[in-house]
């Protein structure tokens, strides 16, 4: 008997394929990529994770389909920030749904736990996330650290697992889940309630801004991960590198609309929208040199794209703030 569970790298997901491998179970463990999921590509580890809860791995990327999708128009809202939980839950599900045959797999699992999340995790809305997996009738969908306070699914009814090695965990305590991982010897696992930008008031606000001025797409994402972000009078996006893991992820960053400023001493990366007036960069250059090792009163110049403009610093960082996309967060 084979199950397919969507997985995180977080303790829940990890304790779910491990109950179901007590049980015999194969399990392979599916991380859906969706990009909003860190700012560090982190692939490998969780394939380690999977393997040490006795899963095999498999990565499925749908970001372009995400954004399409999900992201923009979710039936049943946003939570707090901008994090369509439900309709993201059920979307992987009806993924997971779709790579049954392939991978011979009988039923589904996953490592949600009853009231453990405001939004997606309420019983109502675990049944709507099952809804819009098309799973309200078959019942494939089995949350074995919960199961026993939910209704019993097809794979408990026939006989596949035994619901009574089930569990009955509910709430935001991690206390028991914690103790099993002492139990495995595990040490290395997502950390509770991590693992997604959206849920980020930080990063939710600068997608708001970045959708309220330009189209959004794939391209896009890693662009809102690093830097600090500002809005300019007329209009362009500025990304200013904050240290040098920043000026690295920057530099590595291919997005056709933004172009490069570079600047002649030490200090930050920065990118900028390549329809920028030319008075957003001036500015741009101004604000780069500001956050550079620069001499006051002193004539720069800075490379925007294949144009070079001689610039001084602004007086202050103060004046540099005052476009800051981040506000009260």
């Amino acid at each position: 008997m084979r199950a397919i569970s969507l997985f995180s790298g977080g303790l829940d997901s990890m304790l779910a394929i491990a109950l179901m491998r007590k049980q015999d179970i194969d399990v392979t463990a599916l991380y859906i990529k969706t990009g909003f999921g860190g700012t560090k590509d982190i692939t490998q580890q969780l394939e380690q994770r999977a393997k040490m809860a006795g899963a095999s791995f498999r990565v499925v990327d749908v970001q372009e389909e995400y954004i399409q999708d999900i992201l923009f128009d979710p039936v049943y809202g946003y939570g707090k920030n901008f994090n369509p939980c439900i309709d993201c839950h059920g979307y992987m599900f009806k993924i997971a749904r779709a790579l049954m045959s392939e991978e011979k797999a009988s039923f589904l699992v996953t490592g949600e736990v009853v009231g453990q999340r405001p939004m997606s995790q309420r019983s109502d809305a675990l049944k709507q996330v099952s809804s819009l997996a098309g799973d309200k009738d078959e019942k494939l969908i089995l949350r074995p650290l919960s199961a026993k306070l939910l209704e019993p699914t097809t794979p408990e009814i026939n006989g596949w697992v035994n619901r009574d090695e089930l569990l009955d965990i509910s709430g935001r305590s991690r206390d028991r889940q914690l103790a099993m991982a002492k139990e495995f010897g595990w040490e290395d696992y997502e950390s509770p309630g991590g693992g997604c930008l959206l849920t980020e008031p930080a990063f939710s606000q600068k997608l708001k801004d970045f959708i309220e001025h330009e189209e959004f797409g794939v391209e896009d994402i890693d662009l809102l991960k690093f830097g600090r972000h500002f809005r300019l009078p007329e209009g362009a996006k500025l990304v200013v590198g904050r240290d040098k893991e920043d000026n690295e992820a920057l530099q590595s960053i291919t997005n056709p609309d933004y172009i490069p400023l570079k600047v002649p001493v030490a200090g930050p990366f920065s990118l900028i929208h390549k329809d920028a007036t030319n008075k957003d960069k001036i500015l741009a250059a101004k604000i780069a040199i500001t956050y550079a090792k620069h001499q006051k009163d002193t004539e720069y110049e800075v490379q925007v794209g294949k144009e070079t403009i001689k610039t001084v610093p602004l007086k202050e960082k103060k004046e540099a703030q005052r476009y800051f996309i981040l506000k009260g967060v």
